[in-house]
């Protein structure tokens, strides 16, 4: 179990080794990388407001719920913005991108591997990286903050609506708790942690998509592989990141 751990990890470094070198010294091919965005970003709108919407709502209806047994009601705006923008946009953006777009790129790298389209590629001196990894990789860089800014964007708006709704939270009070506890630091956590997690979305699920074998049966199990790899990196990589990056950037009353 060790040594097949440290086998696939090592195989995935490979893989974004190459990536760098596609990078470097191959021809970026802007056209697939549009497409990609397209089918990253525009596509994935959807399901990403919902979402975030849906989880400001509700975060801000359970804090309401206990702050309101103390009268600190106005508290809650900023613990919805401050979470939404260290914590649950980045992660709820990252988990639903793996299960839609970190499986439909397996399913289709895996099915080309299966039917020799790969081998195709190399045949017409095409490197398999440079045409169906790199530009996914480009696409999720610029696709995955927007995304994540865009769930909090509609978390934070959810959550003043039920604040100061059925709460009856004063809206002035509330904006202004939010604004004081929120920064510019708390927007650089969320992308620094979108472009960490859209890297491990790509690099998991395309290593998925290369390695699938045995036909149709294999695609699936890759398939399944890339979405549980790519949840469980960025639930891990997360906690790691939260440290390290209230290190830099404190939260709370520690910066004020």
């Amino acid at each position: 179990m060790v040594t097949g751990f440290l086998r696939y990890l090592g195989e995935v470094a490979l893989l974004f080794g190459q990536i760098f070198e596609s990078l470097v010294k191959g021809k970026i091919r802007w056209r697939l990388v549009l497409q990609q965005i397209v089918e990253i970003g525009h596509r994935s709108q959807p399901v990403v407001m919902v979402t975030g919407a849906f989880t400001g709502a509700v975060l801000a209806a359970q804090s309401l719920f206990q702050f309101a047994t103390l009268n600190m009601e106005t508290g809650a705006g900023a613990l919805v913005s401050v979470a939404m923008l260290r914590e649950l946009g980045p992660s709820i953006t990252a988990l639903m991108l793996a299960g839609r777009v970190g499986a439909a790129m397996a399913a289709e790298i895996g099915t080309m591997k299966v039917t020799e389209q790969v081998d195709a590629l190399r045949s017409m001196s095409v490197h398999p990286v440079d045409y169906l990894v790199t530009p996914r990789l480009i696409a999720m860089i610029i696709a995955m903050p927007l995304l994540i800014g865009e769930s909090a964007a509609f978390g934070i708006i959810a959550s003043v609506l039920v604040g100061t709704g059925p709460f009856n939270v004063n809206p002035a009070y509330w904006m202004a708790q939010m604004g004081k506890y929120t920064d510019l630091s708390d927007i650089a956590i969320a992308l620094i942690k979108g472009i960490v997690f859209g890297l491990l979305i790509v690099g998991i699920s395309c290593h998925q998509g290369m390695c699938a074998n045995n036909g149709a049966v294999g695609v699936g199990r890759s398939t399944t592989r890339a979405m549980v790899y790519s949840a469980l990196a960025i639930l891990i990589f997360n906690f790691f990141l939260t440290l390290l990056m209230n290190m830099i950037f404190p939260a709370g009353l520690s910066r004020h």
